[in-house]
């Protein structure tokens, strides 16, 4: 810290360090400017009231107040003050909320200050955002964004806003600049009311601030009607308001009432406001702000002012908002055409010879003196810089000529076209509308940040408009996103939405919205009529097809989910011959924006409409009497898909069922549609069956187990499509499948049921392999139960029938089983026995049982108590596993914590275990989730939380009575050691009451509290 020697000296560097002027030091402390101008050239000393007042403008400590009053006083020398040698960091300001009055500012002509001052304008810039700062603060108000010499900041009273801006205005002008004159900073003030997000404002109120200043000019000060109304009884001395009359803004919303500020000291005289009014425009203005468009706005702008382009069409399904976007992006280029930007409205037009009528309408030309309107029209653009917007277009396209025309003819036109289909014309630039942004409702993010998606602040706003009461809370985001999500982020759909919430809450309008068409009603009145409701704006485009066009629409409503071209071609040909395809018909639907094409990353193209488009589909599809004869075909399609590359004899499948995994939403509409349709028994049995790989994949095993049951519960009626016997053999993958998804689920008791059933009819026809895999399976069973007598006979008779039968696989597998009956038993020479011959049968042949084989390998040294080998053993099972089989994935993932925990690696043990609970709270695996709530207990004791791993235990031994699954012999000695230490640790008595506590807590509320402090990673890993 350095030393001065003179109290004026210091003053100075203080008022500098904390970036004040010496206006605004005199404001705060409520003195002349010529009395601190002479007490900083020590030509004046201040009162002690002065001085005090000055101590706490200043920001001085207690300590630092009374020695700076005594200098003052010249009671102490100033010598004695100390100097901050960096600038005193001003205590940050919090965000004024609620109603807020904003004041923008910026200098007027900065472009061409820096040209022509590129070496003074980086200092006059920074002095120009320095005062303005300090005149916020000292206001009290908090400046939260400056971009380049731009400032935005915000007042929670609109008296003070306006008593800053005026300091402001003489604290530039009274300033010593390095340019030939003061820069001109014009000011606005608008209030309302905004949501704060990360240290910032958003909402339209700050775009009508600032299409406000954009109005002004430099060194006036303008405020909207709203701030008017608020400082209009509260204004400074000599200070009157000039009502500058209505004004139509860049923003288009509706008109502003705009008022200047005048005051004796400063300007007052300036040029007419720079608003629409001002300009050759005839742009219709809008009842609300355009909400998320603000990048599209920006790109379409910049397109039409590039000197090589004239003709831009915007593209994109009904109820996109391509004439929202193209009228804000011809508000912006008002400034850019000298003779005008005009609006022409197409939808009333029937006839694309009138079209040359609606533009000369527009501009007012006339035919005169035989002169065609045409030529006469040419004749009138042929020097004017003008903009022409032609709003849809997409029914007048043999119009498209004359827009050729017209830009031939006048070479600084340019045309800005909405259209449902392209012009297809020389140089025409297509810009494709694409919905709202989307958060995805299953991974919502935190409620301040959910309205940064356009979709969902848009449905807010509108929301708003029903509802002025409406609030978004973490109770309603789920409701809000999935509406959003169900409407593609179609604006016109979420607007049509968000006015029914005047009779429903969010979850009760999501209920209703399972059928979209019936809710998305009830547009404003004012609107045209093709948009009062989503069916009349998809009618709209769908009356403009031809016969062939509207055949192939209809019928793709019969997919779900995108479809290929070769699908479409297979289900929807006219003839019923695909090779006759329908490209042509699916180019045209693409090219008018009532179908999307979608490139995958696998090169593969698929194509998908809009699900609210596609529900017109379906509509339409159900009124052609085509219904019934298009949903066989597509269900018959995607049954021989799903049968090209899926095995029976595995329990997984790799790359196809990942190619298939993409028609899913396909086959479970086909499956859907069957159940309900008497054409073909089989149809819904087969579909079930094709889709079990994919309901693996996915990990939904309920969802298998509940369609396996309905579909064999069915009778069994005759089948256009299976022979009986075919349809007998289906009867029985399927409930062998249905068994074995059981099993795996933990329901025993059912799983034994169809197995004996499936065993009794293998033996009743003679099918020895089904009978040989039945007698392993209901060893399985027994082994799983405790019962290693029964397993043991179970697991013999299955392997001498697949010894007989020369079945290698089949052998290996049931060595596997039994081996697992051994490790029950505690007998890692009989597993280790077993094993060796199924991993020569396995480890080329059979890679899901040379997992296991491995798997249990690493168990017989978990029993040996060889836990570095045993940890090998599982993480190399875990490699062979294919990742979507997921029973031997979960069980890898358990074995591998516990053979970590034997290390006492307690970190990645709980890290092991947590993945494998997260897979089987998926899968609903309640064994594994029995082990792994077991193994986690383990590691909370031995981290030192007995009560923690007591009650873990406790829910652990709940799950495993209910289901009557055995505990994970492996790991009993490391179980048997850490219940040893938690006992120990928390007495008998405060043992058996967690226990207790883990015993009656609900199953899912048990997992989330094993999950804790792990289940992102878990969640995250589980997926992979």
């Amino acid at each position: 810290m350095e030393r001065t020697h003179s109290f004026g000296y210091w003053l100075r560097r203080r008022r500098k360090a904390l970036d004040l002027t010496q206006a605004e030091l005199a404001q705060r402390v409520s003195c002349s400017l010529d009395l601190i101008q002479k007490i900083e050239a020590d030509a004046r000393r201040p009162s002690k009231q002065l001085a005090e007042r000055l101590a706490d403008s200043l920001g001085l400590d207690a300590a630092g107040r009374v020695a700076f009053v005594q200098a003052a006083r010249a009671e102490r020398a100033a010598d004695r003050l100390t100097l901050p040698s960096q600038p005193v960091e001003q205590p940050a300001v919090a965000l004024p909320q609620g109603t807020i009055t904003f004041l923008f500012a910026d200098i007027e002509g900065s472009a061409r200050l820096w040209e022509q001052h590129p070496r003074a304008m980086p200092a006059a810039l920074a002095r120009h955002n320095a005062l303005l700062k300090a005149v916020v603060r000292a206001y009290g108000g908090a400046v939260f964004k400056t971009v380049g010499d731009s400032l935005l900041a915000a007042f929670a009273e609109a008296p003070v806003a306006l008593a800053a801006a005026l300091a402001a205005q003489r604290v530039i002008g009274t300033e010593a600049w390095e340019l030939p004159e003061p820069p001109r900073v014009r000011m606005a003030l608008h209030t309302g009311s905004v949501e704060s997000r990360n240290g910032e404002y958003v909402g339209p109120v700050l775009n009508r601030a600032a299409r406000v200043l954009a109005a002004g000019h430099g060194g006036q000060v303008l405020l909207s009607l709203a701030t008017e109304q608020l400082v209009r009884e509260h204004l400074p001395p000599e200070t009157t308001l000039r009502d500058l009359g209505t004004h139509r803004l860049k923003d288009l919303s509706l008109p502003e009432q705009i008022f200047q500020v005048a005051v004796p000291d400063l300007p007052a005289s300036f040029p007419a406001l720079n608003t629409l009014d001002a300009r050759h425009t005839n742009l219709p203005a809008q009842p609300t702000a355009l909400i998320g468009r603000e990048q599209e706005v920006v790109a379409v702008a910049t397109l039409l002012r590039r000197s090589n382009v004239r003709l831009v069409t915007l593209t994109g399904p009904g109820g996109v908002g391509k004439t929202r976007l193209s009228l804000q992006a011809a508000a912006e280029l008002v400034d850019d055409f000298a003779h005008g930007v005009y609006f022409v409205d197409l939808a009333p037009i029937r006839e694309p010879s009138l079209v040359t009528s609606a533009i000369a309408a527009t501009l007012r030309v006339r035919e005169s003196g035989g002169q065609p309107l045409l030529a006469a029209l040419k004749d009138y653009l042929r020097d004017k810089r003008l903009l022409l917007l032609l709003d849809n277009f997409e029914h007048l396209l043999d119009a498209a000529s004359l827009v050729a025309e017209l830009l031939a003819a006048a070479a600084q036109l340019k045309v800005l076209v909405t259209s449902r289909e392209v012009l297809h014309l020389r140089g025409e630039k297509e810009v494709s509308v694409q919905p709202l942004a989307l958060p995805n409702p299953a991974q919502l993010p935190p409620l301040e940040q959910l309205s940064q998606y356009a979709a969902v602040a848009l449905f807010v706003e509108r929301a708003l408009d029903a509802r002025p009461d409406f609030v978004l809370t973490n109770a309603h985001a789920p409701a809000v996103a999935e509406i959003c999500a169900r409407l593609d982020g179609l604006p016109l759909a979420i607007e049509l939405a968000a006015v029914r919430l005047k009779l429903f809450t969010p979850e009760a309008l999501l209920e209703r919205l399972s059928s979209r068409l019936p809710v998305l009603t009830g547009g404003a009145r004012d609107l045209p009529m093709r948009q009062q409701t989503m069916r009349a704006t998809i009618a709209w485009s769908y009356d403009l097809l031809t016969d062939a066009e509207q055949a192939l629409f209809r019928r793709l409503g019969v997919f779900v989910g995108g479809c290929t071209p070769e699908a479409i071609d297979a289900v929807c040909s006219f003839a019923g011959d695909a090779s006759l395809g329908v490209q042509p018909e699916v180019a045209a639907l693409v090219d008018k924006s009532l179908l999307r094409q979608i490139a995958m990353p696998e090169g593969e193209t698929r194509f998908s409409p809009l699900e609210t488009i596609r529900e017109y589909a379906q509509e339409q599809l159900d009124a052609s009497g085509e219904a019934q004869q298009m949903h066989l075909r597509h269900a018959r399609y995607y049954l021989a898909l799903s049968q090209q590359g899926v095995s029976d004899h595995i329990e997984f499948v790799g790359s196809w069922v990942h190619r298939l995994d993409r028609e899913y939403d396909n086959l479970h509409a086909a499956l859907v549609w069957s159940r309900r349709s008497a054409s073909d028994a089989a149809l819904a049995l087969q579909l079930s069956g094709a889709l079990i790989p994919l309901w693996r994949h996915r990990g939904f095993y309920r969802d298998a187990i509940a369609a396996l049951e309905q579909a064999l519960n069915q009778p069994r009626a005759g089948s256009s499509s299976v022979a009986i016997d075919g349809l007998e053999q289906i009867h029985r993958y399927m409930r062998r499948t249905l068994a074995n998804l059981l099993a795996g689920t933990g329901n025993f008791s059912a799983a034994h049921i169809q197995f004996e059933q499936l065993l009794l009819r293998a033996r009743e026809q003679g099918d020895t392999q089904l009978a040989g895999y039945m007698c392993e399976r209901l060893g399985w069973l027994a082994r799983e139960q405790g019962d290693s007598t029964t397993a043991w006979r179970w697991m013999t008779e299955s392997l001498t029938i697949f010894r007989e039968l020369g079945d290698a696989r089949a052998i290996a597998g049931t060595l596997v089983s039994m081996a697992g009956i051994a490790i029950v038993e505690e007998d890692a020479g009989q597993v280790e026995l077993l094993l060796a011959e199924s991993r020569a049968l396995a480890e080329h042949a059979a890679p899901d049982i040379y997992a296991w084989t491995l798997n249990h390998l690493g168990n017989a040294a978990q029993l040996r108590g060889d836990y570095t080998r045993a940890a090998q053993l599982h993480r190399d099972s875990l490699a062979v596993f294919p990742s979507d089989y997921h029973a031997g994935v979960r069980s890898a993932y358990h074995s591998l914590g516990e053979s970590v925990l034997g290390l006492g690696q307690l970190e990645e043990a709980a890290r092991w275990l947590r993945q494998g609970l997260a897979l089987s709270r998926r899968l609903n695996a309640r064994d594994t989730i029995a082990w792994c709530l077991a193994g986690l207990g383990s590691v909370a004791a031995l981290d030192g939380q007995p009560e923690r791993a007591a009650r873990l235990w406790g829910a652990a031994e709940q799950l495993r009575q209910t289901i009557g699954c055995r505990p994970a012999p492996a790991a009993r000695a490391t179980y048997e050691r850490a219940q040893e230490v938690a006992r120990a640790q928390l007495g008998e008595t405060a043992f058996a009451a967690a226990w207790a506590e883990g015993q009656r807590m609900p199953l899912e509320q048990a997992i989330v509290y094993a999950l804790e402090n792990g289940e992102a990673e878990a969640a995250s890993s589980s997926q992979a």
